[in-house]
């Protein structure tokens, strides 16, 4: 189980470092490994500056206790290739690089873009399919081709929604590709269908139930990760009402972690979606 964690932020908008260094210490807890600067962290609203100071930030709190996952996604390849070159200085564990958005390439573009991606570093990748962010779905035949062809691609978040396409990115995985959730909300079924783990936004605020889940699906005790799952999924109906990561911002503030403030264009949790997940407050 991985956590993509959020970017705490001031009520003057400027990056909470003291409220990071707790999340951070908190999910030590629990957690596998961490997701810095990921789509949850509200990464497209962060300076260069900003990201480097949360990477070096970040590290020096983990202090190698658990691998590192980088967020590196863009959808200008050339672009891509400068940031992994520039992010490969700090002492990550890997890079998770989303499938190029907006431009909405061809399966064969996707290929070349993540043949570049693979040809710049010598460090894991692990491909994030969102085609609901992106506008384009990686396909599993192109998902094969690119474990088959690059040593340093090693495993995929889905988070397409699309259970029988996950399905057989996972009945047809070589033993060393791993599929992970990046969906809070599909973990008991993609696992359940033999995925590996989840890189969860839920995770921040609810990490102990998280961590109960995937747990208890890890070791095929069914009734233990039915009830963990049935817990979980008010939970993250909640989360991802207003959008993400708004939802756990709240949730995060309500438990006294971090303040309730984003970053424009995206705005804190309706007043609705705050009452009801102070329900949740006691969820650890």
């Amino acid at each position: 189980m991985g956590t993509a964690l959020v970017t705490p932020f001031l009520d003057n908008g400027n990056v909470d470092f003291e409220s990071l260094g707790r999340l951070i210490d908190v999910q030590l807890e629990y957690v596998d490994f961490l997701c810095l600067l990921g789509t949850t962290a509200e990464t497209p609203v962060l300076r260069d500056k900003e990201k480097e100071e949360i990477i070096s930030f970040a590290l020096d709190r983990i202090g190698k206790r658990v691998p590192v996952l980088l967020g590196c996604s863009s959808n200008d390849t050339a672009h891509l290739m400068t940031d992994i070159e520039k992010y490969s200085k700090y002492d990550v564990d890997g890079f998770l690089s989303v499938v190029p958005y907006y431009n909405k390439p061809t399966q064969k573009g996707i290929y070349k873009h993540f043949e570049c991606v693979c040809n710049s570093t010598d460090l894991p990748i692990i491909i994030y399919n969102i085609p609901g962010r992106t506008g384009v779905n990686i396909s599993p035949s192109t998902v094969h081709d690119l474990f088959n062809d690059f040593e340093n691609i090693i495993g995929i978040k889905e988070a397409s929604g699309n259970l029988s396409q996950i399905d057989s990115l996972i009945m047809d995985r070589p033993k060393n590709f791993s599929v992970l959730s990046g969906d809070d909300a599909l973990t008991f079924s993609i696992m359940s269908l033999g995925g590996n783990g989840v890189i969860s936004v839920a995770s921040n605020a609810c990490p102990a139930l998280m961590r109960t889940l995937v747990s208890a699906l890890q070791n095929n005790d069914l009734d233990k990760a039915v009830k963990a799952h049935h817990l979980l999924l008010p939970i993250n109906r909640l989360l991802f009402k207003d959008g993400n990561p708004a939802g756990v911002k709240a949730l995060l503030s309500i438990k006294g972690m971090i303040k309730n403030v984003l970053r424009l264009p995206l705005l804190p949790a309706e007043e609705n979606t705050y009452e009801a997940l102070t329900e949740f407050i006691g969820v650890k």
